[in-house]
Formats: structure tokens, sequence, C-alpha cells
């Protein structure tokens, strides 16, 4: 057996009192259950506000519409096979999409509301949300993580210990992760046959449900941006979808309510701010596009229309940062924040802008509120740069660790400023090393920088006993830089030297290439 299988079957009893036979409440269809209910429900209690954060925060300026969905959601969750505390809520995003983490946490967008013709539509929607709930779709694609993630922790076993993965900030991660990935499609379908069954108990028309489906066949063939970006890249339709709708209707009694009026009357609130939402949408492009001055006309463009809006402030903050308009991006935030004061973005965007302008203690208190409601990585480089500048080292380090890991400029900035502050006094944490034999004997040191920047001066000890058993030490300094990534090799002298013992090597000094 090789070492891999070793290694996953000395981790599997470990696992085993995880794992349990349950009955599917949705499908009455026996499962492994890896994740118990508590552990499923608390899964989601984590990610709820983190991942509402993530997509654009709560829709606040229209509560009635919110009421009216949660009225809807409780329909059909009281005739839900499975009894969850179930919350649901409207997020402030243009992006058409809904989503459901495990437990029965449920979101579903502004910009897919916009899209919808009745309350049965609604209904649909969110009915299948509740079947992934409470069929435990989301905590099955967690147990997924959890085998790939037991795959990895052998992998390494098996190698011996290696370094892997990007550690994520927060529980938003693997929230997004949950609820970014493609469910299966007996998972889709599924999720659509018994949403229209808790539709109908509920007293809704299962025609929604294929009208819907009908309507999110056609935009995916006309191929809308937002439409891939959203619900599409989680739940993709196909006509197999539309003609299995159209079986179930068949066996579910005729009848039931389609809500279009009073759908409508809701939403015309809603509906009348759509173009204010959509000049920011263009805004938002525009500044992606480095069109300051498109951005900024937008922006007056959607405050104009919708003044309450909040977020609407931020794109002209963010317009005004490019520009180099400090002090005045500060106010357009203070704007944000006193209309909408739960949102991370804004506090995260004016801390940073703190920061720029000298003022410290502002910024620390901007950039923690921010970690309060999202923890991200802008947030902690921030304060790793304050601590550091003001001598705080261990806390800079701290915060530079959070980020460090991840991909992308900021993780590479964040460890370049990590090792320029750790690497003299912690050099074994970046630097690396392998010992072997040449085809004489002779003890060979590779040296790897483990980092992201050029280092040197590095110099690394090797103690052992000679063959009359007296300590001896060899000192050795790489005497170039080594760029990020790069192995050099190092001759000892020390022979003879077997592949099978142990590598006596401690790295010693090491610091910042300039």
């Amino acid at each position: 057996m090789s070492r891999r299988g070793i290694s996953f079957f000395l981790l599997l009893p470990l696992l085993l009192p995880a794992i349990g036979c349950s009955v599917n409440p949705v499908t009455g269809k026996s499962e492994l259950a890896w994740i118990s209910e508590e552990k499923e429900i608390s899964l989601g209690e984590q990610m709820y506000v983190p991942m509402q954060q993530m997509q654009g925060g709560q829709y606040d300026i229209d509560p009635e519409l919110t009421d009216y969905v949660q009225g809807v959601a409780a329909r059909l969750a009281a005739v839900s096979d499975r009894p969850l505390p179930y919350e649901f809520v409207v997020l402030n995003s243009s992006v058409p999409n809904a989503w459901a983490l495990p437990g029965g946490k449920i979101a579903i967008n502004r910009g897919l509301l916009t899209e919808l013709e009745s309350e049965a539509e609604l209904a649909a929607v969110l009915a299948h949300e509740i079947v992934h709930a409470a069929a435990r779709h989301s905590a099955k694609a967690q147990e997924r993580a959890t085998w790939l993630q037991l795959g990895t922790i052998t992998a390494a076993v098996a190698a011996g210990g290696s370094r892997y993965g990007n550690q994520a900030i927060g529980a938003a991660n693997l929230g997004a992760q949950l609820v970014s990935q493609q469910y299966g499609q007996g998972a889709e379908l599924e999720s659509d046959k018994y949403g229209m069954k808790y539709m109908s108990l509920a007293g809704y028309d299962p025609q929604g449900a294929v009208n819907l489906q009908q309507t999110f066949v056609r935009l995916s063939e006309d191929r809308q941006p937002d439409w891939l970006s959203g619900l599409f890249a989680s739940h993709p339709p196909s006509q197999a979808r539309v003609d299995a709708n159209i079986a179930t209707a068949a066996t579910l009694p005729a009848g039931g309510e389609l809500g279009v009026e009073r759908f409508r009357a809701v939403m015309e609130k809603t509906m009348a701010a759509r173009p204010a939402y959509d000049a920011y949408d263009d805004g938002r492009k525009a500044l992606g596009e480095d069109d300051i001055d498109l951005a900024l006309s937008k922006a007056e463009e959607a405050i104009g229309l919708l003044p309450e809006e909040a977020n609407f402030y931020a794109l002209r903050g963010d317009a005004r940062i490019e520009q180099e308009q400090y002090e005045k991006a500060v106010t357009n935030f203070d704007s944000s924040i006193r209309r909408r004061d739960d949102y991370f973005y804004y506090y995260m965007q004016r801390g940073r802008l703190y920061e720029e302008l000298g003022n410290d203690d502002s910024a620390v208190d901007d950039l923690e509120k921010s970690i309060e409601l999202l923890p991200n990585g802008l947030a902690y480089f921030s304060l790793g740069n304050i601590a550091a500048k003001q001598g705080q080292t261990a806390i800079a380090i701290e915060h530079y660790q959070k980020v460090a890991g991840g991909d992308g400029e900021l993780a590479q900035a964040a460890q370049a400023a990590l090792v320029q502050l750790d690497i003299s006094n912690n050099p074994g944490k970046y630097l690396q090393f392998r010992c072997d034999p040449d085809s004489s004997g002779e003890l060979i040191v590779s040296v790897m920088n483990n980092t992201q920047v050029p280092v040197t001066g590095v110099r690394f000890v090797i103690d052992y006993t000679d063959n009359v058993g007296r300590p001896r030490r060899i000192e050795r300094q790489i005497s170039r830089p080594l760029a990020a990534q790069e192995i050099v090799r190092v001759g000892t002298g020390l022979a003879p030297y077997s592949s099978g013992g142990d590598c006596p090597v401690r790295i010693t000094a090491a610091r910042i290439a300039e």
C-alpha cells in the first residue's frame, strides 16, 4: 500500500465519528451526512452576515419590499419538509441572483426582483432556494469541500508535511465558494420539483415556476453578462428544466395565486429607482475602465435621481480617490455612512483615506469597524502599515499575516511587508532548505527563497558530530541575492553524507535585498 493510502486510513478513524446516515426530509432518500444539523445551522449563521456584506449589503431604500419578500418566503417555509431557522433578506445588488446557505439562510438580490413578473415567480425563486437548504444541497457542497481538504491533507502527509493552501479571511470566503459553485443537474431538478410542490401547498400557481424557467432560458440564450455572472453561474437554466417543470405542474392541483398586480404594486418604488441604479452601475463600469469623468457624471446622475442611496456617494468618493482629492473623498464617504452606517466598504475606504492623510487614530477606528462588519484584506493591510509606522512590529506582523496567505497583488504586498519586518528575526520562516549528497558523497544544501521578494545576506550553519564524537559547526553564506522563489545549491565540504539522515541545517540570517 502506498504511503498516501496509509495516511488516508490513519486519518479516517478520526473522521468516522462525524459521519452519520440520515434520511433526507425532502426526498425521503437515505444518505451519508458528514455535517450534523447543528453544525449546518451554525455554518449558515456564521456566513450569513459576512456574505450579505460581500454581496452589497441589505437593500434598505425600500423596506416595504423586504417585508413583502419575507412574507412570501414565510408562507413557503411553513410548508417545507424540514423545519429550519429560515431567514430571508433582499440585497442591494443589481446582479440578478439568489442563494441559500446551509441551515436556511437565504438571499435574493434587487437585480433579480426587477426581472420578475409576478408573486408566483418570486415564490418559485424562494421555494427553489428553500429546497436547496432543506435538502442539504449547500451542506453537501461543504461536505465535498471537506473531502477535497482531506485529500489535500493526505497528500501533504504523504509528501512529508509540505506547506499548502491559501488561508481565507473569515467565514465569508467559504460562503462565497458555496453560493458561487454550480449545483449538479440532479440538485437543480430536485429543487425545481419540490419547490413547485411547496408553491402549490402555499397556495401559489406552479405555472409561475414554468414561466420563470422559460424566461431564464431565453435570457441565457441572449447571454446577458449580468445573468451569466449571477444566477446562471450557480443555477444553469436549460430546456430540460422547463420540460421537467411542465411535467411537474401537470401532477399538481390546477390554479393558485399568480399575484401579478400585487407584485407590480409592491415593486413600484424599486422599479422607479431602476434608472438611478443603472446610472450607478454604468459609473462603476466607467471607473473600472479609468474613465473618471464619466464615473463622476454617472454618480451625479444617480444622486440626482435617488439622493437617499448611500452607494452613489461612495462611487463619487472612489472617483475622487483616483483624482487624489482625498479630502473631498472623505466627505463623500461621510455622506454614505450617514445614510447607511452598517456597510463595511464605506468604513474601509474612509479608513484608508485617513491613513493617507496621516490621521492614524481615525483610520484605525474606521478600519476596525470595517473588519467587524466583514474581515477584509485591505483593512488588515492598512492596519499593518499603521502599526509598522508606529513601531508596533508584533501587531503589524499579525495584520499582514491575515493577508499574506492569499493570492494577487495585495497578498504579495503584504508578504513583502511581512518579510521586511520579520525576516531578520526569523529567517527560517521564509527560506526553505534541503540536504542531498552529490556524486562524491559531499553534503549539498539547496536553499529556496520562499517569498515573493528578493533576499540577500543569507547565512546558514550546520551542526554535526565528527567521527570521534566531537561537536562541529560549518557556517556558509550565499554571496549573492536570491530572487523570489529562486533555489541555490551550496557545497559544504562535509562528506560522507547519507540522504537518509536528518538535514542538520539552520538558517541564521537574511534580509530584504535593496
